[in-house]
């Protein structure tokens, strides 16, 4: 088969009702050129959901669930604390099925984030860096109840894991159906991912290793220092081991009770810490010789399955959790290095032919 022909097209086979209908059956796509040799690596790449990124899916869950079960009535606000994924999708889920949104976000979290919430219709209110998640989660309650508000409650529903079982762990199952799958590396946000994933790989595909990852300087589970709650599941204290830390969306400063499933259960089989910086670094390398496209969290997660893939045995075939999309990183370390202005090579290219120059 040609080039041309290999590229074409023929459309998707039927129409959408929805934005929303598009959510789901992200790609698994091979890494060829960073992965070491007698290794397949391969990343899902969740920045293929609508709206960018992974927490489509629980946004779309949580809201689905809450119609159904009468939680969420219509016309009814929506409010939620986030460090800008979930409440990204829960935009535009809102948005697509007319509820106003309210998000709660530390003021710490990407600018990015913000204008992309506010370009879907929500509103934004944003809380000092200094209170760290829990003082955005407890912002978020007291806009609930102080409004007759519905609290969305991602660290603590049952849809979290739930759609994550439902549609993640079966694409997996699904793409991988015909061949091995020995590891199945992600980190954690509010765990969802992990105990969905898991639920259903320790049922069906037991001889996968489970991989998690938790930033170096916030070793909240690896400390194992048990969380305090409230009697509705919710956080009641920031947990000791906790840092400020640049890998967003990763590791708030409280166990989530969804994520304790997996403590609880031993949902994981080894869990490695990973430096931010890493996360950085292996984000570009994936941007520069992949050409894929990720944020920070992703390139942490690459970080430890390229680890895994040093040590594995030939053959072996890993799959790494890409959570979100590079661009609403814009503002953070990712793209510091990344000038704005031509460099001096750029330049040089600019003057060596003689039209359009920009002195």
């Amino acid at each position: 088969m040609d080039a041309v022909t290999a590229h074409t097209t023929s459309g998707r086979g039927h129409l959408y009702g929805s934005v929303l209908d598009t959510i789901g059956d992200t790609p698994a796509i091979r890494i060829n050129r960073l992965a070491p040799k007698g290794v397949e690596l391969y990343v899902k790449a969740e920045f293929f959901n609508p709206a960018g990124s992974v927490k489509d899916r629980l946004a779309l869950s949580i809201i689905d669930e809450a119609e159904r079960n009468g939680s969420l009535r219509p016309g009814q606000t929506v409010v939620e604390a986030t460090s800008g994924n979930t409440g990204i999708g829960l935009a535009m889920v809102c948005a697509a099925k007319g509820y106003p949104l309210v998000v709660t976000m530390a003021d710490s979290f990407s600018v990015e984030r913000r204008k992309l919430m506010r370009m879907m219709g929500a509103r934004v209110v944003l809380t000092p860096r200094a209170e760290k998640g829990l003082g955005m989660y407890r912002k978020a309650v007291e806009l609930a109840e102080a409004n007759g508000w519905f609290l969305a409650r991602q660290f603590e529903t049952d849809a979290n894991a739930r759609i994550h079982e439902n549609t993640t762990a079966r694409e997996i199952i699904g793409d991988f159906a015909d061949q091995r799958l020995d590891y199945w590396v992600t980190g954690y946000g509010t765990g969802g991912t992990l105990a969905g994933v898991a639920r259903v790989l320790r049922h069906e595909r037991p001889e996968t290793k489970i991989v998690l990852s938790e930033p170096a300087n916030a070793q909240l589970l690896g400390s194992g220092h048990v969380q305090a709650r409230h009697a509705d599941r919710s956080p009641a204290e920031s947990h000791p081991a906790f840092e400020p830390h640049p890998i967003q969306g990763w590791t708030p400063d409280f166990i989530p009770h969804v994520l304790q499933e997996a403590v609880d259960d031993r949902l994981y089989d080894e869990l490695i810490p990973v430096a931010g910086p890493d996360g950085v670094d292996w984000a570009r390398k994936l941007a520069k010789t992949e050409g894929i496209l990720t944020g920070v969290s992703g390139g942490a997660t690459f970080a430890v399955a390229m680890q895994i893939a040093e040590r594995a045995e030939q053959g072996a075939v890993i799959l790494c959790m890409l959570p979100d999309t590079g661009e609403r990183y814009m503002s953070t370390p990712l793209f510091e290095a990344i000038p704005e202005e031509m460099t001096e090579e750029e330049a040089a290219l600019s003057r060596s032919t003689p039209g359009y120059w920009l002195g």
